[in-house]
């Protein structure tokens, strides 16, 4: 048995939980008043249930997630967590340098606040790269998430990417997962030092992680999309549900629908 598949079986067992329950209360988080109509109508594209199933996730783990931006896994992850876990929300600092970071910040509390008896137990912490990342304590989380915040940390260049990525691993206890969604840049195709696409090479990925001592233990398939060629004027932010490029193609863009994304799962 792999080393992540024992440490999650190992959770359960402590818990008391089947798995079968697990995923079922994940399935009736999923379907609860929490969630916008707009973010549920976007589970046939983002696939939230089988891609929180493949990382592992369990109700009594202590998670983070990197940059929620407007909550919409955060909807999903904090009830399902609260009764036994916790979510650790990574996010900018409220007294940032940047108005966008400060503002940023401002919305997503004023989303836990306006919700205490969803969001009420939501720890947030400072993370801001390449020079703020310190979110939590060493060896104290089992399971580090991002959702398509890559690409935004790109143009930190290297040696700021392998800083970030070693923050995840310290702050992981050993077998924690550090689970990736991105936009995946086509195979052959030449990555720009900033990523101003919006789309990352898969293997930059996983080697970047390699080189902090992760181990690559799965990757799947979940959030692929075969239309997506990934050479969209504006990039991928032309393609739903952001139509950047407004009613230019606006069809074509329907037609192809969210982004090719990597899903890779990742263990200390």
């Amino acid at each position: 048995m792999q080393l992540a598949n024992c440490y999650l079986l190992s959770i359960f067992l402590l818990a008391g939980l089947p798995l079968a329950q697990a995923d079922a209360d994940l399935s009736a988080v999923l379907t609860g008043a929490q969630r916008s109509e707009a973010n549920r109508a976007r589970d046939p594209a983002r696939h939230p249930l089988e891609t929180l199933q493949f990382f592992g996730i369990t109700p009594s783990m202590t998670v983070v997630e990197l940059m929620p931006g407007n909550g919409w896994y955060t909807e999903i992850l904090a009830p399902y967590l609260q009764p036994q876990g916790k979510l650790i929300a990574a996010l900018q600092d409220q007294a940032s340098e940047s108005e966008y970071g400060r503002n940023s910040y401002a919305r997503f509390q004023k989303k836990l606040n306006a919700n205490p008896a969803v969001y009420g137990k939501v720890q947030t912490a400072v993370f801001e790269p390449p020079l703020k990342l310190n979110f939590a304590a060493n060896n104290s989380v089992d399971m580090v998430l991002t959702f398509r915040n890559i690409h935004n940390w790109v143009a930190a260049g290297d040696a700021n990417m392998q800083l970030l990525f070693k923050q995840v691993y310290a702050s992981l206890k050993t077998g924690g997962v550090f689970g990736v969604v991105e936009h995946r840049l086509p195979v052959g195709k030449t990555q720009d030092a900033s990523a101003s696409t919006g789309y990352v090479s898969e293997a930059y990925v996983i080697k970047m992680a390699q080189s902090v001592g992760f181990t690559l233990a799965a990757k799947t398939e979940i959030n692929a999309n075969g239309k997506d060629h990934a050479d969209h004027p504006g990039g991928v932010w032309a393609l739903p549900p952001t139509y950047a490029d407004k009613d230019a193609d606006r069809q074509s863009y329907t037609d192809i629908g969210e982004s090719d994304r990597m899903t890779l799962k990742f263990v200390k």
